[in-house]
């Protein structure tokens, strides 16, 4: 069936099944859940390994998944035929894409060597124990969501047989409702329909966001994105997502209901300063995929259940993975400004066959050579930084009457949240709740008029508070009865002055390829060019690709990607040669992670 065909029929099949009264005896109807109040919400907030919802069987059938399986597939090839000399290879920087081009080099029979500045794991998925309390509290840099639409990390899990740490939550879609405090309203997605009837089923089943109208006039501008695929969503990298909806006469209201909460969702960002590929890449994926949209939460902190085995298995095929051991300047031939060595803080010289950076962006900017300063491909990165985020965890004195999931919040300050006793078992809890909430935009430069990264916690523990008071008017709050009112024992605020790469209009240029120019210097990182921009997803494929790199290159293999044209705005001038700046303290957030307020830590 013609794919605008499949489409117009899915919006039919979807008001069909919402509209109609009478339902087939032989068919299960589809229900659509809206104006729920908090406390209708199901709450099984522990939920063990056994009782857990199966991984969706479908995420293993998506082309993506494919792909990424045969990717990874390809790494074991190499090593089983020999795969020419094993090489060593040093990688700086533990976040997911350090750990993943370990990972594969390691499982392509090569050596690789992971340093990492900091004594624990993970960059911006890290966790630690909290030095304030007592107790086994874990800090999370972030809440982390695991989507279905994540093939490469999916295929990982598998590999490290660990899939059944996620817990998945139903597939549905939460929203605090702005006018009605209190309320929400899902999108249900049905179980068993295929995409993108299901996505079709959910969007025309709620009526509360968005009108019938509304809803039409969605079409035109999405059509291009299902008819054209990668290259239009492309090509829409130039226009914010405003600019995207203007041009397609899309009504405000679906910015005011929809958009804004995505792009804090998926950026930490302003819609007027996002660009429309994240929107349009999250979309594409959704719709495509049956259980793309579903999500998942780990069992337990990433530095325990994600990190660690990832390490395991590294070491496991004799590849090394050192902490605390910072890069903090990389030395050079004289002849051909390849790399000679990697100088660790403690003046230890490293020296390996090949060398990647996995680091941020912001933190690699620091440390290029005076010798590469000068080439396009380098300074193109000058376009490219990190955009700051909240991370804030709260823990309540009793359970509060919450979403057995992710909640998009749809509030000025707060971007999602969600009870993570509710969702992880490591926080589980039948009587008092522990909220993980997303703090953004927190900064002008991402759309807040105020400079909340820079404010005390108190200032931005209280703020919190009232926007909970919106969402949860008869638990928390003065106006919640005394024998219901939760009151918050301990909160712990996380600050990411340079989270993700901020995705503003025409950042995709600029993103480099893994390939370098330098023969034996590779880049990583989810700054790095791939399809899955800034997220845990990209980071894991970034690292991937960088892996694959060294390997066809290893194997003298032509039919490599190559190196990323530099875009033309970065070749037009002469740039003057500058000398690298260095990294400044020795904080988490030196070297591109988050920092508890209040207290050092890992």
């Amino acid at each position: 069936m013609h794919l605008l065909s499949i489409i117009v029929s899915a919006f039919a099949v979807g008001a069909g099944a919402f509209t109609t009264s009478h339902n087939p005896s032989n068919r299960k109807p589809l229900i659509c859940k809206t104006s729920l109040a908090a406390s209708n919400f199901e709450n099984p907030s522990r939920i063990s390994g056994s009782q857990r919802r199966p991984t969706p069987s479908r995420i293993r059938e998506t082309a993506n998944f494919k792909e990424a399986k045969e990717l990874s597939e390809k790494f074991g090839r190499i090593n089983s035929s020999g795969g020419g000399e094993k090489k060593r290879v040093a990688i700086f920087g533990g976040g997911l894409s350090g750990l993943s081009c370990a990972k594969y080099l390691s499982d392509a029979g090569h050596i690789p060597t992971l340093y990492e500045a900091r004594s624990i794991l993970g960059g911006k998925v890290s966790s630690w124990k909290d030095p304030t309390s007592d107790g086994d509290d874990y800090i999370e840099t972030g809440l982390h969501i695991f989507f279905g639409a994540y093939p490469n990390i999916h295929n990982l899990l598998d590999e490290l047989h660990i899939q059944d740490r996620l817990q998945w939550a139903p597939h549905r879609m939460t929203f605090a409702m702005q006018e009605l405090p209190g309320k929400f309203t899902t999108f249900e997605f049905p179980e068993g329909v295929p995409a993108p009837f299901n996505m079709a089923a959910a969007i025309l089943g709620n009526t509360e966001m968005l009108t019938l109208e509304e809803k039409i006039k969605m079409v035109p501008a999405l059509l291009p994105m299902l008819l054209e695929g990668q290259s239009f969503i492309d090509a829409q990298d130039e226009l914010s997502v405003l600019q995207f909806m203007r041009k397609y006469g899309m009504p405000e209201r679906i910015n005011e209901e929809i958009f804004i909460a995505m792009g804090k969702a998926l950026d930490f960002i302003d819609p007027d300063k996002l660009s429309m590929t994240v929107i349009l890449t999250a979309m594409n994926r959704f719709i495509n995929e049956a259980d793309g949209s579903q999500t998942a939460f780990l069992d337990g902190n990433p530095s325990d259940r994600l990190c660690k085995p990832i390490k395991e298995s590294i070491e496991k095929k004799g590849g090394e993975v050192v902490c605390s051991s910072p890069v903090v300047e990389i030395q050079l031939h004289d002849h051909d400004s390849t790399v000679k060595s990697l100088r660790l803080a403690n003046g230890t010289e490293v020296i390996a066959d090949y060398y990647v950076s996995a680091v941020p962006v912001d933190v690699f900017k620091r440390i290029i050579p005076r010798q590469w300063s000068t080439l396009p491909f380098f300074r193109q990165l000058d376009q490219l930084e990190g955009i700051p985020v909240i991370n804030i965890q709260l823990w309540f004195d009793r359970k509060l009457s919450s979403a057995d999931g992710l909640c998009f919040s749809r509030s000025p300050l707060l971007s999602v949240y969600a009870d993570m006793s509710n969702c992880c078992e490591e926080y589980a809890s039948d009587d008092r709740s522990m909220l993980e909430l997303v703090f953004a935009p927190c900064s002008p430069e991402a759309g807040s008029p105020v400079n909340w990264i820079a404010k005390a916690d108190s200032e931005i523990v209280d703020a919190t508070m009232e926007e909970l008071e919106r969402l949860f008017p008869t638990q928390i709050g003065p106006r919640a009865p005394d024998e219901k009112r939760a009151n918050v024992v301990k909160s712990t605020v996380v600050r990411v002055p340079r989270s993700v790469y901020a995705a503003t209009p025409g950042r995709n240029k600029y993103r480099p390829s893994q390939e370098s120019p330098i023969n034996n210097f590779v880049m990583a990182g989810d700054y790095a060019s791939q399809k899955y921009l800034g997220s845990m997803e990209g980071a894991v494929l970034s690292g991937k690709l960088a892996a694959q790199v060294i390997c066809d290159k290893i194997l003298d293999n032509n039919e490599r990607k190559g190196i990323k044209s530099v875009h033309v705005s970065a070749t037009r001038q002469d740039f003057e040669e500058r000398d690298p700046p260095g990294i400044i303290g020795n904080t988490p957030i030196s070297f591109g992670g988050g920092q508890q307020g209040g207290c050092d830590h890992p």
